[in-house]
């Protein structure tokens, strides 16, 4: 099964920007995400990507402070969120998926069918 490699994440401060990658090797046609989960809480949309770049769903706690692109050569997804809040530590997930009803259903995690391990952020105060 293919895999897909994130990377970024850490220690970040409060008010500090976060950057995570996403690559998502033979996926072409695949929409592209990212959840997150904060420790005792549920997997929680954050942001996507079409397969083909030109449309980008985003969850409106980061509407405002988040640039999300995708490089179609490398089928690689770009996430920069800025005014990182210490809420949003969490563990961060890359997930792709293809088949999708209507914009809302980009948003629920039980439409995504490859999942990456995650990627740990911690919003210190």
């Amino acid at each position: 099964q293919v895999k897909l490699v994130e990377s970024g994440g850490g220690l970040v401060q409060a008010g500090g920007s976060l950057r995570l990658s996403c690559a998502a090797p033979g996926r072409t046609y695949y929409t592209m995400a990212w959840f997150r989960q904060a420790p005792g809480k549920g997997r929680e949309f954050v942001a996507c990507i079409t397969s083909s770049g030109s449309k980008s769903y985003f969850a409106d706690s980061v509407k405002g402070r988040i640039t999300f692109s995708r490089d179609m050569a490398n089928n690689t997804v770009y996430l920069q969120l800025n005014t990182l809040k210490p809420e949003e530590t969490a563990v961060y997930y890359c997930a792709v998926g293809r088949h999708f009803a209507s914009q809302r259903t980009h948003y629920s995690s039980g439409n995504y069918d490859t999942w990456g391990q995650g990627t740990r952020v911690t919003v210190s105060t």
